[in-house]
């Protein structure tokens, strides 16, 4: 009866967390969106922002997000994969492969404010990239990096080690093995890494102050030349993201309706990385009953 009882109450105590969690979660997504859905309108969507008079948008600074997530997502995942697979497969467990998972697990737990100082020094200004799309891209690469591997890793290291062996056991090499059999298993895994990867990218300001900047040219969205200073699709022009933007709009306050402006702002964001979020995962059960034969 003793154990039956404590069974009990250590099961409630663990729903009743469950259900704190989710009531603190749908609260604070709550009063953003209840607070700032209202701001939202396709002029404030498509609009570049006013500094010193009411009715500015977030259209540069949302195009800039999402040009950033790209560019940051196209080095990521294949480097992550790349050493996530490595590690898994390649490496021999001995004191060096130990020493570079501590190392990964110490890039993992960097503050966000540490990476933009390294971004600044080092890609900003030895390497002479100057405030850019690139800048931020590749200092939010060596941010989200040590998760993307140490994601795939352990995705990999969950396929049943029967499935493997059956596959070399039919005459497949090692790398056959691995995309034919091992990636479609572990696919979920991984798209929910860099679905956690993407959403950091996103989200993030302090890295990107000072590496992507706080102010963007007045950009030509008739121009899609990338050599242009003024194109959208220049990666090493200086560029506002959303999120450096709800900043910006919060500290300066120069905006008279500054405060609807982050609100919608930040409504903005959540939804993004909602849809974002929902669509990866869609993307990656259709990817992985395609690729597993499943129905």
């Amino acid at each position: 009866m003793k154990a039956k009882s404590v069974d009990r109450i250590m099961t409630g105590v663990i729903v009743g967390i469950g259900f704190l969690i989710i009531a603190l979660l749908a609260a604070l997504l709550g009063y953003l969106l209840i607070r700032g859905v209202g701001h939202i309108s396709w002029h404030f969507l498509t609009s570049a922002p006013q500094s010193i008079r009411a009715g500015g948008g977030i259209g540069p600074q949302l195009f800039n997000s999402l040009f950033l997530l790209v560019l940051t997502m196209i080095i990521t995942v294949p480097l992550g994969l790349g050493a996530g697979i490595y590690m898994s497969e390649y490496a021999k467990q001995n004191r060096l492969t130990a020493f570079i998972r501590l190392i990964v697990e110490v890039l993992s737990s960097f503050p966000s404010i540490v990476v933009g100082l390294f971004g600044l020094l080092v890609i900003v200004n030895r390497f002479g990239l100057g405030l850019s799309l690139m800048s931020g891209a590749l200092a939010l690469t060596v941010f989200n990096l040590p998760l993307m591997v140490r994601i795939t890793e352990q995705a990999l290291r969950a396929v049943p080690r029967e499935q493997k062996e059956a596959g070399l056991a039919l005459g497949l090499s090692r790398w056959r093995t691995i995309t034919t059999v091992m990636l479609p298993i572990s696919l979920p895994a991984i798209v929910t890494g860099t679905i956690l990867a993407a959403g950091r990218v996103f989200g993030e300001a302090a890295a990107l102050l000072f590496t992507a900047g706080m102010s963007s040219p007045r950009l030509d969205f008739t121009d899609w030349n990338p050599l242009h200073h003024t194109s959208p699709l220049n990666p090493f022009r200086p560029a506002e993201t959303l999120a450096v933007h709800i900043w910006k709009v919060n500290s300066e306050g120069l905006a008279p309706d500054a405060a609807q402006i982050a609100a919608g702002a930040s409504a903005v964001l959540i939804i993004t990385v909602l849809l974002f979020n929902l669509g990866a995962r869609w993307l990656g059960r259709v990817l992985h009953r395609k690729l597993t034969a499943g129905r």
